[in-house]
């Protein structure tokens, strides 16, 4: 673990150059030269703007990037180095940048009639990023494709097949999009409202990444029609796991986790009762550990971050963090961050956002 946790940093450093590394300061270079493990999130600052941080697991802030406004999920390419910080729902804007190094931003605008949902990812190759959107309008979920070799410039659409695509991912050959339809609909001028509450549709599909056709669709049962499927990510088995977010009776105990595979039905993880309650019905992200068969979960309602051994679906632990926000594979477990500047060991004057993602030039964690 610690080898490949080194090789981690030191391959962040190879790409960022001497350019890069002349430009920091002394404490933040002597930070990442300490640093196991590199991550981005977004935050917001001392002074009330918002920016995207460079930040080493201890949650010691490299170097920043100022956000034209708030950002939500962030996307890493290990091919390209490129990071992506996204709006959150309802906003336009997606901003593209090198986290090892200077080089100007790219900011890209959602589609007439579109606005993010503040998620995406690249193609394993790096060269198409894919962003989950809303036709406000049409009240559909769709999937924005940018040209990551033309400045990002948008080259087409795929529909979702439901409604409010949140948190979507591609898979490891790069054939599947794998999206969560949390099946609420918003419009922009009902800013965050959530309109259809008691009509709600979530599902997870798979998307056929070259034609944009459907391959699957998973519908929850009715008894959960209120259970809106928020997050998801991929275990060395190609499993996808799935978070979600309880619209229903604060006193229903639903079950929060999940995973499946193309050709199975979705199943729910059996948490403890005391631990979906200590969730607070809110799985505000979801991350998997591959090196080790671990997969995380945080609450921001619940304050608290819960590990669940891949294999078996137990509850291996649970930990108390006020705000809880972001969660991203660390050295060993996970790194977590909170909207009360909290980042694992350190606490900063910042808010972190409520998602993290860590930046390396290896596969996936």
């Amino acid at each position: 673990m610690m080898r490949s946790a080194a090789i981690d940093r030191r391959s962040f450093v190879k790409a960022a150059g001497i350019g890069f590394l002349a430009a920091l300061t002394p404490k933040s270079l002597l930070a990442l030269e300490q640093a196991d493990a590199v991550y981005a999130s977004g935050m917001r600052v001392a002074d009330g703007s918002y920016a995207v941080a460079t930040v080493t697991e201890r949650g010691e802030v490299v170097d920043q990037v100022a956000l034209p406004a708030r950002a939500h999920g962030m996307a890493f390419s290990a091919i390209t180095g490129m990071t992506v910080a996204f709006a959150r729902r309802p906003g336009t804007y997606a901003m593209i940048f090198d986290a090892r190094n200077r080089r100007e931003p790219i900011v890209i605008s959602s589609a007439e009639g579109r606005h993010f949902y503040g998620h995406g990812a690249f193609s394993p190759d790096g060269r198409v990023l894919y962003a989950s959107e809303n036709d406000f309008d049409g009240n559909r979920g769709m999937i924005g494709l940018y040209d990551a070799t033309d400045r990002f410039s948008r080259i087409g659409e795929f529909e979702t097949y439901g409604i409010g695509p949140h948190d979507m991912t591609v898979s490891d050959d790069g054939r599947l999009l794998i999206v969560a339809n949390g099946g609420i609909e918003t419009h922009p001028d009902f800013g965050r409202t959530k309109l259809n509450l008691g009509a709600m549709q979530p599902s997870l599909v798979l998307i056929d990444a070259a034609t944009g056709a459907l391959v699957e669709k998973h519908v929850l049962p009715a008894q959960w029609a209120q259970l809106s499927t928020r997050h998801v990510d991929l275990d060395d088995q190609g499993r996808i796991w799935f978070a979600c977010q309880y619209e229903g009776h604060r006193k229903d105990l639903p079950p929060l986790v999940g995973h499946f595979a193309k050709g199975e039905d979705l199943t729910f993880i059996d948490l403890p009762e005391e631990t979906t309650r200590r969730l607070a019905n809110y799985v505000g992200a979801i991350a998997v550990n591959r090196r080790e068969g671990l997969v995380g979960v945080t609450s921001p309602k619940g304050g608290a971050s819960v590990t669940i051994d891949a294999r078996s679906g137990k509850v291996l632990a649970e930990t108390t963090i006020p705000d809880a926000a972001g969660i991203a594979p660390a050295r060993s477990g996970f790194a977590v961050s909170s909207y009360d500047g909290d980042f694992l060991s350190t606490r900063s004057d910042v808010a972190w956002d409520q998602h993290i993602v860590r930046i390396s030039q290896r596969p996936r964690a």
